[in-house]
């Protein structure tokens, strides 16, 4: 599955706009997002202590191997470690063992323990992909709500502008005695209205970007401006091949949630052999080497009772050898191993009562998004009448006002219903455009470009 992240990455790659160093364009913006986001860190360090575990479950396979040595005096009475008998001289003692064992069969409990750990490693970098594609979509989300936010603001401060030409040259026809003081009055008060409504949707912005910014964990003191794309070139797939049966059964195969869920139950599956493995014998075989050293040793040498070096001692005659295997038979353990295995097979039946309602949910949001994809493309289509018939009217209303058959409060009246028409198909606008892009993101192929 192409990864909802990467679809936004070629999001405003698609529709031309060229970055400069000092703009987020909304590649940018995802890219830093997972770079630096916590829950990303932190789903990546849990992967990296499980890969750490795979390891050492695929090490109880390889023998061991461990050597000792220590050293020391006795005083008063002691044991002589070379002869095992009692004495009250010091002795100097130095003893060496090299020991290594191997599991030989235990009923692939070790082979299960390894091939769970392998499908944990499996389930926690879906997961880390998991937590990319839900800062992704979220930070789609408030990229898209900027944007709205940039251009509401970008439309007030258009209808000042307007406001302001007519106000100038309402003046003109004032000063000419052709209109009435009032008219001017009328819309300088329009024009004050204006301007604070274009502060207010400034704020609003300045809001929002200081949000995205705190998704991006970037400091609130940072230079941060974005890329304004245009979002009619967005490419959207038709709602005909967006039909909810269809798309929740690509996104039971693609979502990471999905997949995480069917990898934590393999995982099960392997740890419930594991434990009933655990129930029967163990064969293992062992291995030591050893050898000491005691200042007390003596020996006889052609009738001399005489003391054998150091060397010839450890390398000779104290050197031992011992193999062989054992058998470990779990006979009774307080129901300690039973009760393991009983609670992994109730753990799994957990994992499945869990892929069954995250899959129901995830059905939900499936054809909630579909509703909501159909209701903002109707909302869009409406909202666009609306402003084509209120610019019309506004188009009518000027050329009457300008031959004084309109009054000044009725051509304010159109010139408010035309900007706020336009604000209202902006937002029905951006709200189809995330709605279709959750729709695609539940596909699970990306988004077409």
């Amino acid at each position: 599955m192409k990864n909802f992240f990467l679809a936004c990455i070629l999001l405003v790659t698609a529709c031309g706009v060229h970055a400069q160093q000092n703009t987020w364009d909304l590649r940018r913006c995802v890219e830093y997002a997972i770079a630096n986001n916590i829950s990303v860190k932190q789903a990546d360090v849990l992967a990296r202590t499980n890969a750490l575990n795979a390891k050492l479950a695929h090490a109880e396979a390889v023998p061991n191997l461990s050597f000792n040595t220590q050293g020391g005096v006795n005083f008063g009475r002691s044991v002589d470690p070379t002869t095992n008998q009692y004495t009250t001289n010091s002795v100097f003692f130095q003893g060496y063992t090299v020991s290594s064992g191997v599991t030989l069969f235990n009923f692939f409990k070790i082979k299960n323990d390894a091939k769970a750990a392998d499908a944990l490693q499996v389930a926690n970098q879906i997961n880390i992909n998991a937590v990319r594609n839900n800062i992704s979509l979220n930070v789609a989300a408030s990229y898209l709500q900027y944007l709205l936010d940039i251009e509401t603001a970008n439309a007030s401060k258009l209808q000042i502008q307007q406001t302001q030409s007519q106000l100038s040259n309402t003046q003109k026809l004032v000063d000419a005695g052709s209109m009435p003081e009032l008219n001017a009055a009328q819309l300088e008060a329009q024009l004050a209205t204006d301007s604070s409504t274009y502060i207010t949707n400034q704020g609003l912005a300045e809001q929002q970007r200081i949000a995205l910014m705190g998704l991006l964990n970037l400091d609130a003191s940072t230079p941060f401006e974005v890329s304004v794309p245009d979002v009619d070139k967005i490419p959207l797939e038709p709602l005909v091949e967006m039909q909810p049966d269809y798309v929740y059964k690509l996104a039971l195969g693609s979502q990471p949630l999905q997949r995480y869920d069917s990898m934590n139950i393999i995982v099960q599956l392997y740890k419930i052999k594991s434990a009933r493995g655990a129930m029967y014998p163990t064969l293992t075989a062992f291995g030591q080497l050893g050898s000491n050293y005691a200042s007390t040793f003596r020996e006889f040498n052609n009738g001399v009772l005489t003391k054998p070096s150091y060397f010839r001692q450890v390398g000779d005659i104290n050197f031992t050898q011992a193999f062989g295997v054992s058998l470990n038979v779990p006979l009774f353990s307080n129901r300690q191993l039973r009760t393991n295995w009983e609670n992994q097979k109730l753990s799994l039946e957990g994992y499945k009562l869990t892929q069954q309602q995250n899959n129901l949910t995830l059905q939900t949001n499936v054809y909630q998004a579909y509703s909501a994809s159909v209701s903002a493309l109707q909302k869009f289509n409406a909202a666009t009448k609306a402003y084509d018939i209120d610019n019309y009217a506004f188009d009518l209303a000027k050329k009457r006002y300008e031959i004084g058959v309109l009054s000044t409060i009725d051509y304010i009246t159109t010139q408010t219903n035309m900007f706020k028409a336009k604000i209202d198909q902006l937002a029905a606008r951006y709200d189809y455009v995330f709605k279709m892009k959750i729709l695609e993101f539940y596909k699970g192929q990306g988004v077409k470009l």
